[in-house]
């Protein structure tokens, strides 16, 4: 007979309405693979775009939303090596973070770091794999760079602006508001950049420009970048709150030897995520164990209110990370 789990899953494309429970039967590893059960699980803006029929999970994926989580590893497939049950784990997900139990490449797990909680564990994949990936391996921000990063107060923002500050950057951000502004600051942010009342290109280009801006809200942003940049500097894109169209003189990329480039994470192959968790272990998981970072947390929602979470996340309302208590 076969085990069945609960989880929350997308019925037809729309609101955080949508989101409904469900019964599912419950992963079985595949060669390589883990399965975990979820105690929480991150809640991202790509779980909401994949609810409002806008981000396609990929054809091997589950169906159900949820890009990270954290807890205990109940199954192994075969050929996996330097995890045992019960070991207490985070990891990017394909999908299917939603849920009671979910199955993962074991190459995608992480460790959770000592002194943080499974709580906090599970608000570290999906940000921390794409902010190393897009700000130090392929923006490759330096010590003593000038590094704008958009939507400070976000999960991504919160996690850019703590590393950047402790790899040695100068760090500046935009937020919304005051109290936004406060909490960029407080992680190390030199210049939290209130949009409603400055302009960031006037900020910036008084500093004699950045040299990385990280930006996930394109739209009429995408000029305005490319001003705010020093010579030789890079503009990494990783989505688009505002839509990826406009209208773009790309005479200065030229003269001025500017780098545009960007990436998605869910796409990339299960050898490449792999290769970004190695580094991050390395790289950034000391910096964890040792206290120096920890993920911002906003609010926890039960599983079963995943549609109030994607409404909290939706309202732009919130500071760092909101999570689904699962178990």
């Amino acid at each position: 007979m076969t085990k069945t789990m609960q989880a929350v899953e997308i019925t037809q494309a729309g609101g955080p309405e949508v989101l409904q429970p469900t019964t599912r039967p419950m992963p079985a590893p595949r060669a390589g693979e883990v399965v975990i059960r979820l105690a929480y699980a991150g809640v991202n803006r790509p779980d909401a775009l994949q609810r409002a029929g806008l981000y396609a999970p990929p054809p091997t994926a589950s169906d159900l939303p949820g890009l990270e989580g954290a807890g205990e590893i109940v199954a192994l497939g075969a050929g996996v090596s330097g995890w045992a049950l019960g070991d207490q784990v985070c990891a990017l997900l394909p999908g299917g973070g939603y849920a009671e139990y979910v199955a993962t490449p074991a190459a995608h797990c992480l460790p959770v770091p000592h002194g943080l909680s499974l709580k906090q564990a599970a608000c570290l994949p999906e940000t921390f794999f794409t902010v190393w990936s897009n700000v130090f391996q392929r923006g490759a921000l330096k010590a003593g760079e000038r590094f704008l990063v958009h939507g400070g107060s976000s999960g991504i923002g919160t996690t850019a602006i703590q590393l950047a500050h402790s790899f040695g950057a100068r760090v500046f951000a935009t937020a919304g508001s005051a109290e936004k502004c406060k909490a960029c600051v407080d992680l190390g942010a030199e210049h939290a950049i209130n949009y409603r009342e400055e302009d960031f290109v006037e900020v910036l280009r008084a500093q004699g420009g950045a040299n990385l801006i990280l930006d996930m809200v394109g739209g009429g942003y995408l000029p305005r970048n490319v001003q705010a940049l020093a010579d030789d500097g890079r503009l990494v894109q990783i989505a688009f709150l505002q839509g990826p169209k406009i209208e773009l003189n790309f005479s200065q990329v030229m003269m001025r030897r500017l780098t545009i480039t960007g990436s998605t994470l869910r796409p990339q192959s299960d050898l490449a995520k792999a290769r970004i968790a190695e580094s991050l272990r390395a790289d950034v998981w000391p910096l964890l164990d040792a206290g120096k970072i920890a993920p911002v947390m906003d609010s926890e929602f039960p599983l079963t209110e995943a549609a109030a979470a994607h409404a909290r996340l939706e309202s732009s309302g919130h500071i760092g990370k909101i999570v689904l208590k699962v178990a």
